[in-house]
């Protein structure tokens, strides 16, 4: 979809349709709403005062063309109290807004910016509009074979205007890194939403490779071969049981001087089963997307690249299936990380947390002075909060307040989680370093515990998105199925760190 910024009148671009936003509680019309009023010979304000359209949030009321309009039509959006409206609210009522253009037979639709982004910060009201139409249309049908099974209609543009140059101005700088921030989304979720024959561990480095080609960052693909020269034996644990090749993945991003660098690492499972300790049949076929902390590095790096900080960056994905065979982990068995620490494999799945130490030790290898990593690890941390939030274990005051703000700025929510030392204590083994799982009591903490592990004393974040990973239905900017989780969050946290 073609997305542009421009100034005059809603009228000049060419569309098909044109829509104006009403806050609950307004009585006048003002602005653009009052000129197609006017051309409409007063209709919107009969429906205003008919009490046909009141501004609600869930309001979209379509009118007929009328009068001296080329447009097919004129929606009426509801967008509730002007008091109570927020970039967040704005990113997520565009993104309602797309689809039931879409569903409406819009083809090229001409927007009303100011009764959008009246009382907010331009730039930011900007890249939240952009953000809500690119992601609120993303669909993910290729398998179907039938017309009929995908979703009908599209949006090829969409023109935001805005009342004045220098408005447009502001609007268009948000616009552009909404675009940038939304496209690495979509990616994001078209990697996690594959069906996981179609998402091996071999195909994720081919899009990594690509990506590395198209935007001039380096990238290494290290092999099985080299990974045991490296000695990554806990990474490479997981993939004894599968006939997959495991692959790690290495992009980097140079946009600094000096050695100061940030390592994102993200949990590359490409399909989970448990392995020996053997998940349900039920609901396994969503453990294809137990790569989407992968899916997020990857995808940001994509930003990133695109809006060029000054500062360096290391994406880190360990991909790899984690299947039971003749070959496969058992429990009890005993493993050793990258940095030669040992390891009791108590239950094999576990396993997010087994390759994650060796990308984490790998990025300490590396000289990376900041860690973050990002991983649906486990389901505690979605009984902890539910599908709202992704848990955050930090130990760095200061990291974890930036990883806050850049969610913020993403409009994604996370909450911190405790750290406390004691809880290291169900993590101890008998015969090697430390095992694999604490038990079912506080097992997002224990997990977090593991990976501490790995950090050292370099400042170091997780992000457990297990909770967030995917949507059941579509609501707001996401849509039923992977959500991309994660991947503007972590691309403000590096444009914040590059600003300093």
């Amino acid at each position: 979809m073609q997305l542009d910024v421009t100034h005059g009148r809603l009228t000049q671009p060419p569309a098909d349709t044109l829509l104006v936003a009403l806050a609950e509680g307004e009585r006048q019309l003002g602005g653009e709403a009052a000129a197609i009023d006017r051309t409409l010979g007063g209709a919107i304000g009969r429906a205003l005062r008919d009490g046909l359209v009141a501004g609600k949030r869930t309001e979209f009321t379509v009118l007929p063309r009328a009068g001296r309009l080329r447009a097919k039509r004129v929606v009426v959006l509801g967008i509730g109290p002007r008091g109570q409206w927020t970039v967040d609210r704005l990113r997520a009522r565009s993104g309602e807004a797309a689809r039931q253009l879409r569903g409406a037979g819009a083809a090229r639709v001409a927007l009303a910016a100011q009764g959008l982004t009246a009382g907010l910060d331009p730039a930011a009201a900007g890249c939240a509009l952009a953000e809500g139409l690119l992601l609120g249309l993303y669909r993910f049908d290729r398998h179907h074979t039938r017309a009929a099974d995908r979703v009908s209609g599209s949006i090829e543009a969409v023109t935001l205007v805005a009342p004045s140059a220098h408005a447009a101005a502001a609007l268009r700088r948000g616009v552009e890194t909404g675009v940038v921030l939304a496209e690495a989304t979509n990616f994001a979720r078209d990697l996690a939403n594959e069906p996981a024959n179609l998402m091996t561990p071999s195909i994720m480095a081919g899009r990594a490779l690509e990506l590395a080609e198209r935007t001039g960052m380096e990238c290494k693909i290290i092999e099985r071969l080299e990974a045991e020269r490296l000695q990554m034996g806990s990474y490479l644990s997981v993939a004894n049981g599968s006939v997959q090749p495991p692959k790690f993945i290495v992009l980097r991003y140079r946009g600094g001087r000096g050695g100061r660098c940030i390592a994102l690492v993200g949990k590359g499972i490409t399909f989970d089963t448990g392995g020996i300790s053997l998940k349900p049949a039920a609901n396994m076929e969503a453990m294809k997307g137990d790569m989407s902390g992968a899916a997020a590095v990857i995808a940001a790096m994509q930003a990133i690249a695109r809006l060029q900080p000054r500062v360096n960056v290391l994406a880190i994905a360990p991909c790899t299936e984690n299947m039971p065979g003749g070959s496969a982990t058992k429990p009890g068995d005993v493993v050793y990380a990258m940095d030669g620490q040992s390891i009791e494999v108590i239950n094999t799945d576990a396993e997010g947390r087994l390759v994650l130490a060796d990308g984490l030790a790998y990025a300490r290898a590396q000289g990376c002075t900041t860690l973050v990593d990002v991983a649906t690890l486990t389901g505690a941390i979605t009984t902890a909060l539910g599908h709202l939030r992704a848990g955050v274990f930090a130990n760095d005051d200061r990291l974890w307040g930036d990883l806050e703000r850049a969610a913020g700025a993403a409009g994604e929510r996370l909450w911190r989680m405790p750290l406390d030392e004691e809880y290291a204590e169900q993590i101890k083994s008998d015969v090697a370093d430390m095992k694999n799982t604490g038990g079912a009591p506080a097992g997002s903490i224990t997990a977090a515990k593991f990976l501490q592990r790995f950090a050292g004393d370099v400042p170091w974040a997780h992000l457990d998105i297990a909770g967030v990973m995917s949507s059941a239905r579509d609501h707001g900017e996401l849509v039923k199925g992977s959500t991309g989780a994660a991947v503007r969050t972590l691309v403000h946290f590096v444009l914040g760190r590059a600003r300093g």
